[in-house]
């Protein structure tokens, strides 16, 4: 019986999961009929060649087109990255990896800058969740002051008022479109409005898991212009920083950005429910949270590390670096 496989291919023809089970690939059957000589006239019209894409004015939406670097094949093999062929690449998304779980650990006992005022649990709950808000919407900048824009056009909570965005400089992350202006934060505003209050919305029902509750949120959350990396690091920050109980159980992978894309290059694989659990697979391997290689997988896909709030100076905890090392088998 012929055998196929999630490719809907037989599985001896197809390269990725011949590989996995040491399949030998069948050769591709040609014709036996000879080739002539002579290329077959063509009988359509020559197409037209397509002018260069341009971005637009503004940066909302345009076309960003960036080369990946990509260390050279080396012999480096393992079974935790399987897309991985370079010791190079297994390095680079090492560091990145330790640098993520580094940044998990100072949201939750030292947090920098305005995620201080988040974590204070002496002030206005709903002022500390809207500027969570702010602050994974538009992004800290790589910067001296990570938070110099986000303070200089806050709104608080109570007044009702959206921040004038005209001009705002955006984050590595930010999910801000200019050509949007205001239209993603009013409605935040109305997703909190409908369920009584912010705190209501994130916290759900009291007898929810944090894996459930950030589930829900996450998939509630699905507003227009708040892209998967807002959402997916707005919950990790109010997890982390202790304004409700959060936490993922899953990458949320799926869509065109450079998380999803990363873990397809770095595991070898597109299927979603593969990706996640070769994403769990790793976390565990390394000693590390799920949550950490959303970061990691965008720094080492992006080829630039987004540190969101700690600065260039900040580095990880030498011990967490090899750990993760030894795990890649560096």
């Amino acid at each position: 019986m012929p055998t196929f496989c999630r490719h809907n291919r037989l599985i001896q023809n197809c390269p990725i999961c011949s590989r996995e089970q040491a399949i030998e690939l069948r050769p591709i059957v040609t014709s036996s009929a000879p080739r002539t000589g002579q290329p077959r006239p063509s009988t359509s019209p020559p197409r037209r060649a397509r002018p260069a894409a341009t971005p637009r004015a503004g940066g909302g939406g345009g076309l960003t087109v960036r080369r990946v670097a990509r260390g050279s094949e080396d012999g480096y093999r393992h079974s935790l990255v399987v897309g991985l062929k370079s010791s190079v690449d297994a390095r680079r998304l090492a560091e990145e990896i330790a640098f993520a779980d580094h940044r998990l650990r100072v949201l939750e006992h030292g947090p920098p800058g305005l995620y201080a005022e988040v974590a204070d649990t002496g002030a206005d709950l709903e002022e500390r969740t809207w500027l969570a808000f702010m602050i994974a919407y538009l992004g800290p900048l790589e910067a001296e002051d990570p938070f110099a824009e986000i303070a200089r056009v806050r709104t608080s909570w109570a007044s009702g008022e959206s921040p004038d965005l005209e001009g705002v400089i955006t984050g590595l992350r930010t999910a801000h479109d200019p050509a949007r202006g205001s239209r993603t934060l009013e409605a935040y505003r109305t997703w909190a409005g409908r369920a009584g209050s912010q705190a209501a919305a994130f916290t759900g029902e009291a007898g929810w898991t944090p894996e459930r509750r950030f589930a829900r949120a996450f998939e509630r959350l699905a507003l227009p212009g708040l892209h998967r990396d807002a959402r997916f690091d707005l919950l990790v920050s109010l997890g982390r920083l202790g304004v409700y109980g959060l936490r993922a159980a899953s990458l949320a992978l799926g869509g065109v950005n450079d998380v999803t894309v990363g873990a397809k290059r770095a595991f070898g694989i597109g299927d979603p429910l593969l990706l996640e659990r070769r994403a769990s697979d790793l976390a565990v391997a390394c000693g590390i949270p799920l949550e950490a290689l959303d970061l990691a997988l965008h720094n080492w896909q992006r080829g630039a590390r987004a540190t969101i709030g700690l600065g260039a100076d900040s580095s990880a905890e030498p011990e967490v670096a090899d750990r993760v090392q030894t795990a890649l088998g560096l």
